[in-house]
């Protein structure tokens, strides 16, 4: 990388490119190996929380939605009354 910062030509960046990749792959595939998938309990634990917090924040937020409409609705209808 410092051969390119120093060199900077076109010719010296395109003819480094194959060198580059195949270091990227070979980080990629060392990264790879460290992965591990989860547990099949753990993956229905998971879910279980994710439905239960979107199911939540739907109310939450469906409350708060009522809420703001019909005080918008009581401000609107207060004020074309007058």
């Amino acid at each position: 990388m410092a051969t390119i910062v120093e060199d900077g030509t076109l010719g010296s960046t395109i003819k480094s490119w194959p060198e580059r990749i195949k270091s990227f792959y070979n980080d990629v595939r060392t990264e790879m190996k460290k992965v591990t998938a989860p547990a099949f309990k753990e993956v229905r634990a998971t879910t279980a929380v994710v439905i239960i917090t979107v199911f939540l924040f739907g109310i939450y937020f469906w409350i708060v939605d009522n809420t703001i409409g019909s005080g918008i609705n009581y401000l609107f209808k207060y004020l074309t009354h007058r």
